[in-house]
């Protein structure tokens, strides 16, 4: 089934997304607010199928921004094993011999500088060129903030954002927030559209 057409993955991806990654209850989201669902995208980033499902769907939105698109890049922690996936599913799409394939190597952004050393927020930058056009990953977008400092850091080392690819887009102002700011950002599902690809509704 992982190697079949996007929409077997897609779905494929939604069953391990329900089963490891989205529980309902109670719960107080790193935002502050009250939700009655929580979405931990690392459970299903870090298994070995869902790892590959991630990397496949989001390194075909990232290449979907254009041909000038470098690599990708995110916030640590939820972002580290997403660019990592795609960043390895790119080169081997390269080995492979796929039409189109390029090598797209990633960074991750720092919640605070190095402390020592370059001192700097980013990590992989050697892998980009000055004015580089980059992809941000992201696992879950509620209100956006986060997300756009982390593009604020991007845009301050010498990158350019093209896009924002998320996993789960909560509906909770995120997206016009990015909008907002002149960003793109395309989900892979929103909660609704999550549970009908897993067949729960």
């Amino acid at each position: 089934m992982t190697f079949g057409s996007k929409e077997t993955r897609r779905k494929r991806l939604a069953e391990l997304l329900i089963e490891k990654s989205y529980r309902e209850g109670d719960f107080t989201l790193t935002s502050g607010r009250k939700s009655d669902y929580y979405f931990d995208c690392k459970q299903t980033a870090l298994h070995p199928e869902g790892g590959y499902l991630l990397g496949k769907l989001l390194l075909a939105e990232a290449l979907a921004f254009g041909e000038s698109i470098h690599g990708v890049g995110g916030m640590t922690l939820g972002a580290d094993p997403l660019v990592t996936s795609v960043s390895v599913l790119s080169y081997a799409d390269v080995l492979a011999g796929r039409v189109n394939a390029r090598p797209l190597p990633a960074f991750i952004v720092r919640k605070k500088p190095k402390g020592h050393g370059t001192d700097q927020y980013l990590e992989g930058l050697a892998n980009f060129p000055a004015g580089a056009r980059v992809v941000m990953l992201e696992d879950v977008v509620t209100t956006g903030g986060t997300l756009l400092t982390a593009c604020e850091r991007v845009a301050a080392a010498g990158l350019r954002v093209a896009g924002i690819v998320c996993v789960l887009d909560r509906q909770e102002g995120g997206a016009e927030a990015i909008s907002k700011a002149g960003y793109r950002l395309v989900s892979l599902f929103t909660r609704s559209s999550l549970l009908e690809a897993a067949g729960r509704r």
